[in-house]
């Protein structure tokens, strides 16, 4: 009889979380960034790696289903503050000059854009480019230019460019989701240029800005 209790506790204690896990899996979860870093928990990928006899690693599956390996990690550029920063610096320079009516515009401008900046993000997960608001990156509805939803598939990219690499302003898309002829998409690069520059070479191919400078 005390064998057979001894035996069912040392089995229970195979399924029982350790504290230490329990620990590691906050501490990892508080280190995510959602910004210009890849996001990707450990305990939210769907997998659990423990040590059992002969210092094997058994990897057990949340979900029930092996994770796809060869799956690209989502990736979302950093907030960049620099465009709205030089309008309004701009706007302001302006106004000291007295020189209004331009600083009107460059002025209401650089706050749309520095508002923009807080609430905008671009997600480039394994398959497509998707644009979401907010921390909790939200959907970020129906396009109000030309409809449909804000989420392009690499596979239906023509050509991209991005002005200029140096101090990026803008990054132009062309894609045949929206429409088979073509759409065309100008966003103001209010997000960290280098960041987005990479992810767009690996995602979407080469460009002209990407290739090597003509001779």
């Amino acid at each position: 009889m005390h064998n057979q209790m001894a035996s069912t506790l040392l089995s229970a204690h195979h399924f029982l979380p350790s504290h230490r896990r329990e620990k590691t899996g906050y501490l990892s979860t508080f280190r995510t960034s959602f910004c210009g870093q890849v996001v990707c928990n450990p305990s939210l990928c769907g997998r659990q790696i423990s040590r059992s006899h002969g210092n094997r690693l058994v990897v057990n599956s949340l979900l029930g289903r092996k994770v796809r390996s060869t799956r690209r990690e989502t990736v979302i550029p950093e907030p960049d503050y620099r465009i709205p920063i030089v309008l309004l610096g701009v706007a302001g320079g302006l106004v000291y000059t007295d020189n209004l009516v331009p600083a009107v515009p460059a002025g209401l401008l650089g706050l749309l854009l520095l508002f923009q900046t807080t609430r905008v993000r671009f997600v480039f997960d394994d398959e497509a480019l998707e644009v979401k608001v907010g921390d909790q990156l939200q959907e970020s509805g129906e396009n109000v230019f030309v409809g449909g939803k804000n989420r392009w598939k690499y596979s239906t990219f023509v050509n991209w460019e991005l002005w200029w690499p140096n101090f990026p302003i803008l990054v132009y898309f062309k894609e045949t989701q929206t429409k088979p002829e073509g759409q065309i998409h100008f966003f103001p690069v209010i997000f960290n240029g280098k960041q987005l520059y990479d992810v767009m070479v690996e995602r979407a191919g080469p460009s002209k800005t990407s290739g090597p400078n003509e001779s």
